[in-house]
């Protein structure tokens, strides 16, 4: 992907990290230690149990399963690398760990992004067209929404990751952040970066707000479907079926759009650090919070689920 021609002689990057205060090093390792591990058993028990639970075999559940996935992939992109740089002090990443952890976080953050559009078609069919929910959201349609989500992940991470790495580093290897991303890199670069930024522009843009197009049009439509339900159990069930993949859309799209989409003149290092603390790590750890534990039908299968492993100790240990 990054011809060997076109690399600088730069071979390694210096992460500045969160902080340079010795004191702050063991409490920010122990708070990303539990957010990751958090993040670990939220969603990949959020997994198991959709996997598991045949009665979770649904189309809404299966893009939940999807975006667990891709949450822990997400956070696993740039957690650890952190941890072991608080633990041990080696803030050094080589030029190649760098590229591949920014391809990883551009393509787990896209595929987010699609997969939040397709949970909000997923209710737009279950809240306005319920006769023609199951011929509409079919296992095969599901399949191309979640398929077409990581195919765009896959093709903006490679020409993000193809285009940032085409430059030359030749002011600094220094990086102002505690993981690799691209706009603090284009500010080592000695490049002209100005058609880059503009074609990186292009893509975050269609990246963002075309997902997020989708999920307005179908949250409007909801909105004038649920205008005309008269009766108070069906507005409590509407809203309820929404709230909390809305909950996860807002935070998602409100932090991403703070972070890339503010003008160049106004960014801080510090706010921009602070910013990716939440987005990169926080946001899988809730998650499985927002979304899935105020949700009755997994709340109910993780109560069964843990009353049957409680049966089977009580069987065998009597």
């Amino acid at each position: 992907m990054i011809s060997v021609e076109n690399r600088s002689e730069v071979n390694e990057f210096i992460l500045i990290g969160l902080t340079d205060a010795p004191e702050f090093q063991v409490p920010l390792f122990i708070m990303f230690t539990f957010i990751y591990l958090a993040t670990l058993v939220g969603n990949l028990g959020i997994v198991a149990l959709i996997f598991w639970k045949s009665h979770l075999h649904t189309p809404m559940y299966f893009f939940l399963s999807n975006l667990s996935l891709v949450d822990f992939g997400y956070s696993s992109a740039v957690t650890p690398k952190v941890m072991v740089g608080l633990l041990t002090g080696d803030k050094v990443i080589s030029y190649n760990g760098c590229a591949t952890q920014i391809f990883f976080f551009v393509d787990f953050a896209t595929v987010e992004s699609f997969l939040l559009a397709s949970m909000s078609y997923d209710r737009h069919a279950a809240v306005c067209k319920p006769l023609y929910y199951t011929t509409t959201m079919t296992s095969t349609a599901c399949a191309l929404l979640a398929s077409g989500g990581h195919i765009c992940g896959f093709l903006t991470s490679s020409i993000v990751t193809g285009n940032t790495f085409t430059l030359s580093f030749c002011k600094s290897n220094v990086i102002h952040h505690f993981f690799c991303d691209v706009p603090p890199l284009l500010v080592l670069s000695c490049s002209d970066t100005h058609i880059i930024e503009l074609v990186f522009f292009i893509i975050g843009s269609f990246t963002v707000f075309f997902p997020f197009l989708v999920i307005f049009a179908s949250y409007f439509l909801i909105f004038i479907t649920i205008l005309k339900i008269h009766s108070a159990e069906g507005l409590q069930k509407a809203f309820s079926t929404c709230a909390s993949h809305l909950t996860a859309v807002s935070i998602f799209y409100g932090t991403i759009t703070f972070m890339y989409f503010q003008p160049s003149s106004s960014h801080s290092m510090d706010s921009d650090k602070m910013v990716s603390v939440f987005y990169s790590t926080v946001i899988p750890m809730l998650n499985p919070l927002v979304y899935s534990l105020r949700n009755k039908d997994v709340k109910n299968a993780f109560r069964k689920t843990v009353k049957g492993k409680q049966l089977q100790l009580d069987h065998h240990f009597p």
